[in-house]
């Protein structure tokens, strides 16, 4: 795709800004449709129970992961220059960040992105959370919480390059990456259609890991036509979240680029597929016990977030993709810090499955 004309039209912020917005538009409605959601996904492994939300997960994780691997391999994109990768990284930071993000998604019943998406639909829960998760993210990204973030984060770190790369690690090549996502998928298909899982289930779970996907090739694009300094990224929510919150209370605002558009086109798509399937409903607490477990939720998931540098998204499915060491060391901090706060907080079987708030 030939992005000069649009880039001499337009500059790079706004460009940026709208695939931010498209990108968000088909991650919100696919993962609405879908209940993506990683903490549900956890809670019916940790249980032993594993049905469609597993499913859907896996199969948003494995697409996102062969499309980005392909797409190396095809030379359409070069990520090798993304922070993820080329920066150098917090070992620490990985590890107590997903922890503290997988016990916080628990305790606020659904991670930042699925907050967003069931903001969108009426969730007033969801909303609360969301916006204390942005104020502690934007806290421990350069507020009051940035010293401890800085200082858990420097117990162990890890040089970029190959350093952080988790297939250079492992001696695989882009191929066996490729495997691998594709083993998973072929797998989690395999899974869906043998439960006989709903049509949108597998459906949304696929657009959602491809939306991902599309966020690295639609960045890694602009990246590759523009003149200027240009980041290669993937979808997350913490530092969005953060830049959002600045954006509304700060002035000047921080400049436009891929972050600003991608939350307002999840709420968008998330909204059409509540419209969609008629989901559109408003909810509120229901007693202050849980009001105050969802706040202590929100709270170590921002700061979880900025610590691993990603959310369950940005690290968990962006990261992972790019097969980058801290990302997946990241995810599987989530995975145990979800699975341990289930456990003590013992939640029954029918309330703990649930997909959001």
């Amino acid at each position: 795709m030939d992005l000069l004309p649009l880039l001499e039209r337009t500059g790079e912020g706004p460009l940026l800004a709208f695939g931010g917005g498209a990108v968000g538009l088909l991650f919100g409605f696919f993962a609405q449709r879908s209940r993506f959601c990683l903490r549900a996904a956890v809670i019916e492994f940790a249980r032993g129970q594993p049905g469609e939300k597993l499913a859907v997960w896996l199969l948003a994780f494995s697409a996102a992961v062969v499309a980005v691997q392909a797409m190396l391999l095809g030379g359409v994109i070069d990520i090798s220059g993304t922070r993820q990768l080329a920066a150098r990284g917090s070992i620490s930071g990985a590890l107590v960040g997903g922890l503290l993000f997988g016990a916080g998604m628990i305790m606020a019943r659904g991670c930042a992105s699925r907050l967003l998406v069931l903001s969108a639909t009426g969730n007033l829960r969801a909303l609360l959370s969301g916006l204390i998760f942005a104020v502690t993210a934007q806290a421990a990204l350069g507020g009051a919480l940035a010293p401890l973030r800085e200082n858990i984060g420097g117990w162990w770190t890890v040089e970029g390059g190959t350093a952080r790369d988790l297939l250079a690690v492992t001696h695989v090549d882009r191929w066996g990456g490729l495997a691998f996502g594709l083993l998973w998928l072929l797998a989690a298909l395999w899974y869906a259609v043998r439960g006989r899982r709903e049509a949108w289930k597998w459906i949304g779970g696929l657009g959602a890991g491809l939306a991902v996907a599309l966020g690295w090739a639609w960045t890694a694009t602009v990246a590759a036509t523009s003149f200027q300094l240009v980041p290669v990224q993937g979808l997350t929510f913490s530092g969005p979240s953060a830049e959002w919150l600045m954006r509304v209370v700060a002035s000047p605002a921080p400049a436009i680029g891929f972050d600003s558009g991608l939350l307002p086109g999840v709420f968008a798509g998330a909204l059409l597929g509540g419209v969609v399937g008629r989901d559109l409903k408003l909810e509120g607490f229901q007693d202050g016990y849980s009001m105050r477990r969802y706040i202590a939720g929100a709270v170590l998931m921002g700061f979880g977030a900025m610590l691993a540098g990603g959310c369950a998204v940005g690290a968990g499915v962006s990261g992972g993709a790019i097969f980058s060491l801290t990302a997946w060391l990241a995810l599987v901090g989530m995975w145990a810090g979800a699975a341990l706060t289930d456990r003590v907080l013992d939640h029954g079987p029918r309330q703990g499955a649930k997909a959001g708030p």
